[in-house]
C-alpha cells in the first residue's frame, strides 16, 4: 500500500435527478412527498459560527430564520423524521422537538444537519436535508446493493433526506482510539482492506478519514470492526483511479501502517477475495435491482467524457484488461468491474 497527494475535484456539478433515475427510486420506494424542501431552508436571514467544545470552527452555521417561519420549519422537520423512520406514522414525532438546524456551506450538497430531541428522555438523533444529487444518490444506491450496509434515503424531486450514520469519523478514531490495547489491530487492518476493495469496484471516490466512520461492536470474545462510508459526493466522477483507493489518500496513513504491520501480502489477498465473494452474493439476490439501477444511469450524464476515459484507461492499466477500453459510461466500468468481480470467485 502507498501513500500520495490525490488531486479532487472540488468543483463537480450536482447533476439532477433525470426521469430515468426518478422511475427507478419510484419503483423501490425511495420517493416521497415532503413538507418541507431543501430550498426552504435556505431562506434564513443569517448564520452562526458553530465551534467544538475546544473553541474551534467546525465549519458548520446556525442559520437563523424569523420566528413565523421557524415554527413552520420545525414542524415540518419533524414529519420528515416520521417519514425517514416512520413511513410517515407521525405518533414516533409527538414528544419530540427539533433542537437546531446546522448548515455546511462547503460540499457539492450543501447539507443541512437536523438535531431531533425525545423531551421525554433526552435522547437525540440527526438526519440530513441536501440537494438532491444524482451521482450521490446512485452511490447511496450502490452501497446498499453491493456493501454490508444499508442506507436509508428519500427524494422528493431536488431534495434528498438521509438518515445519520452513526460511528466514530475515521480522523478522530486513528488519532484517538486506532492503537486502544483492547481492539485487536489485525481486525481494523482486515476491515480497512475490505473497505478499499469496496471502494474500488463501486467507483466511491474521496473515501479519506473524514469521510468515513468506524462502527465497533463488543462481541463475546473480540471487538468487531466495519468502516462504513459517510460522504458520497464523489461518487463515479473523477477520472483518476487512484481517487477510488482510499490506500493512496495521506489521511489514511494510520490504517496503511496498520496493514503494512500486522498483514502481509498473502493475508491481504485472502480479504480482498473474502469482501469479493461477499459482493458477488449480494449482487446475485439483488441482480434485477443493480439491472434496473445500470438502466437508469444510462440515460443522464453524471461526469465529463474525458474523466470517463482517463479513468477507463486508468482501470485497463490497474486490471491489465483491455475490456475497459470498450466502457462509454463510469456505469460501464462500475458493471465490468462487478463482472471481473463473479469471473474471479468463479475461479
Amino acid at each position: 500500500m502507498q501513500i500520495e497527494d490525490v488531486t479532487i475535484s472540488r468543483k463537480k456539478p450536482v447533476y439532477p435527478v433525470g426521469p430515468g433515475l426518478a422511475k427507478y427510486l419510484r419503483i423501490y420506494q425511495r420517493d416521497a412527498k415532503l413538507p418541507v424542501c431543501y430550498r426552504d431552508l435556505l431562506e434564513f436571514t443569517e448564520t452562526v459560527p458553530v465551534m467544538d467544545k475546544y473553541g474551534n470552527d467546525t465549519f458548520w452555521e446556525t442559520p437563523l430564520y424569523p420566528p413565523h417561519l421557524q415554527d413552520r420549519l420545525y414542524d415540518g422537520l419533524k414529519v420528515v423524521y416520521a417519514i425517514l423512520k416512520a413511513s410517515g406514522n407521525t405518533k414516533i414525532v409527538q414528544h419530540k422537538i427539533i433542537d437546531r438546524i446546522e448548515y455546511c456551506a462547503f460540499g457539492n450538497t450543501k447539507p443541512f444537519r437536523i438535531r431531533i430531541i425525545n423531551r421525554l428522555n433526552d435522547v437525540y438523533d440527526y438526519f440530513y436535508i441536501k440537494k438532491a444529487d444524482a451521482s450521490r444518490i446512485y452511490g447511496l444506491e450502490l452501497e446498499e446493493i453491493l456493501s454490508p450496509n444499508q442506507v436509508n434515503y428519500l427524494v422528493d424531486r431536488d431534495t434528498l433526506v438521509e438518515e445519520h450514520i452513526v460511528g466514530i469519523p475515521g480522523d478522530v478514531f486513528s488519532k484517538g482510539g486506532i492503537h486502544t490495547p483492547d481492539y485487536n489491530q489485525t481486525r481494523i487492518a482486515k476491515e480497512f482492506v475490505k473497505f478499499n476493495e469496496r471502494c474500488i469496484i463501486s467507483l466511491l471516490g474521496d473515501m479519506r478519514a473524514y469521510n468515513f466512520v468506524m462502527q465497533i461492536t463488543p462481541d463475546f470474545d473480540d471487538f468487531q470492526f466495519r468502516i462504513r462510508a459517510i460522504d458520497f459526493d464523489q461518487q463515479f466522477y473523477e477520472g483518476n483511479p487512484k481517487v477510488y483507493m482510499p490506500q493512496y489518500f495521506k489521511e489514511n496513513l494510520p490504517y496503511v501502517k496498520l496493514a503494512m504491520e500486522y498483514l502481509n501480502e498473502k493475508t491481504v489477498l485472502q480479504y480482498q477475495q473474502e469482501e469479493r465473494s461477499s459482493i458477488v452474493h449480494r449482487v446475485r439476490s439483488e441482480r434485477h435491482r443493480i439491472k434496473d439501477l445500470r438502466d437508469a444511469s444510462q440515460l443522464q450524464e453524471l461526469s465529463t467524457p474525458g474523466n470517463i476515459l482517463r479513468l477507463r484507461e486508468g482501470y485497463a492499466k490497474f486490471y491489465n484488461n483491455e475490456a475497459y477500453f470498450n466502457c462509454r459510461t463510469m456505469t460501464d466500468i462500475v458493471e465490468l468491474n462487478v463482472k471481473n468481480v463473479i469471473r474471479q470467485v468463479k475461479l
